[in-house]
């Protein structure tokens, strides 16, 4: 089918900034949606002669069990053949997408949020994230008649299973660490968030080396996240003080990003570790663009850093994708987030919580020095979010609020920024200062909340 013959896009309702996500077992989460989703990114896909085939990945959630049968229903009645790899990190769904050459990679996961919630990525052949584009225009053939996009009996799709799928991405893991390393003499606690990474982190680390203490790696169907994983690093500290450990890695629910913790127990964020990175990577002649790309979120610390070492910021709106679609057009090979999503276009072309670990461990073991001051590459501005629920139309809409923004900018100047947004879920304003000093940024904290809070209501 042409492209010509498809619907034009129109407005996104299903998807977000990362697919599609909501409360298992209700729309748009339920079994319903997932078919009908496989039936029209079947059809959009379905093009040429060739025979096509999707790769299908999940996490832990029990809710996957319904959603998987739903989309390899979805697909194999659009004529697709399916290939499931069980539970596998985001970016083992994206390399195994391009090295099997399928025409579209599925993860089925709700990343770092609790079990009652899930959701559907999808990847191109390329193992990119769609582009907002092709998601609506899918998002477009699901909301039609989908009845053309049924094949015949004799054209049906095929289901199988690709038993080797976790081996494929454990050595593709380890080849991200440069040869003629080794992570022997390193005590390594890794906790897997009981989500997609519970085996092959372990494996990956114990491989090349360390000595391994894994957490979050009995996975039961509901505790993905709970306590463990990025967004729960407390635990984590705790071990690795017990334990003397080197250094803790707490991953996602998906494993597509990280949040370190040190030997002494304090947590790392996505900007020190882009920071330790790219430093390294420019000392080697290995960064790519003189530049790395990070969100507005990224804090002026790494900012300035950078800047001291002849490397340049580039900035993307908050959400990974956009941050790898800079990369692209910049010719750029290393970008992140605050939270811990990095992407390293050498090794792959989404976030890898594991792959980053190992590029932070090869500068550990390179420079001979402990976590506590080899993560520890700048000293961050003091920096601080606050949400202001509204009703109504959006505070940001009104002209005082604009000039007022306006004025705040100008006050600050280079001192510190201000970064006033809209949430993409919920009807929230995120109102973030960053300054150089503590009561600067609460000074201008206050100038801007309280003008927004009696804007929005909520004063």
């Amino acid at each position: 089918m042409s492209p010509d013959s498809l619907p034009p896009a129109r407005p996104r309702k299903l998807f977000g900034t990362d697919g599609i996500r909501g409360v298992a077992n209700r729309p748009p989460m339920d079994a319903g949606t997932a078919l009908r989703l496989g039936q029209a990114a079947g059809r959009f896909f379905n093009r040429g002669t060739h025979r096509h085939r999707v790769v299908i990945g999940k996490d832990t959630r029990l809710s996957g069990y319904m959603l998987e049968p739903a989309l390899t229903a979805g697909f194999i009645g659009a004529g697709m053949d399916v290939v499931l790899v069980g539970p596998l990190p985001t970016p083992a769904i994206a390399l195994l997408t391009r090295s099997l050459r399928a025409d579209l990679g599925v993860m089925i996961s709700a990343s770092h949020n609790p079990h009652e919630d899930n959701g559907i990525k999808l990847f191109g052949p390329d193992g990119l994230k769609l582009s907002d584009e092709q998601e609506g225009e899918i998002e477009a053939l699901m909301g039609g008649d989908l009845s053309a996009a049924l094949v015949s009996p004799e054209k049906l799709g095929r289901a199988s299973r690709l038993e080797d799928a976790p081996g494929r991405y454990i050595e593709a893991a380890k080849a991200s660490f440069p040869r003629g390393l080794t992570l022997e003499g390193l005590r390594v606690i890794v906790d897997c968030a009981h989500g997609a990474a519970y085996k092959v982190a372990p494996t990956v680390l114990w491989e090349l080396g360390a000595e391994v203490v894994s957490v979050g790696v009995q996975p039961d169907g509901f505790n993905i996240n709970r306590g463990v994983g990025s967004t729960s690093p407390k635990q984590l500290a705790e071990i690795v003080r017990e334990r003397r450990a080197d250094i803790g890695i707490a991953l996602d629910g998906d494993a597509d990003r990280l949040v370190l913790v040190d030997e002494a127990g304090a947590p790392v964020d996505g900007d020190q570790i882009l920071a330790l990175i790219a430093e390294s990577w420019a000392r080697e002649g290995r960064l790519k663009g003189g530049a790395v790309v990070a969100t507005v979120m990224s804090n002026m610390g790494l900012e300035r850093f950078l800047g001291r070492k002849g490397i340049t910021l580039h900035r993307t709106p908050v959400g990974d994708r956009y941050v790898g679609e800079r990369m692209r057009e910049l010719g750029c090979n290393l970008g992140g987030e605050q939270s811990g999503h990095m992407i390293m276009n050498d090794f792959g072309t989404t976030g890898d919580g594991l792959v980053a670990a190992l590029q932070v461990l090869a500068v550990l073991v390179e420079e001979k020095r402990p976590a506590s001051q080899a993560c520890n590459r700048f000293t961050p501005l003091p920096q601080r979010l606050v949400n202001i629920r509204f009703a109504g139309p959006s505070p940001l809409k009104d002209a005082g609020v604009q000039a007022l923004i306006a004025e705040e900018e100008e006050r600050l100047g280079t001192q510190g920024r201000v970064l006033i947004r809209a949430s993409g879920t919920e009807p929230l304003i995120r109102v973030m200062v960053e300054a150089e000093e503590e009561s600067l940024l609460n000074e201008s904290l206050d100038r801007l909340c309280g003008p927004i809070r009696v804007k929005a209501g909520a004063a």
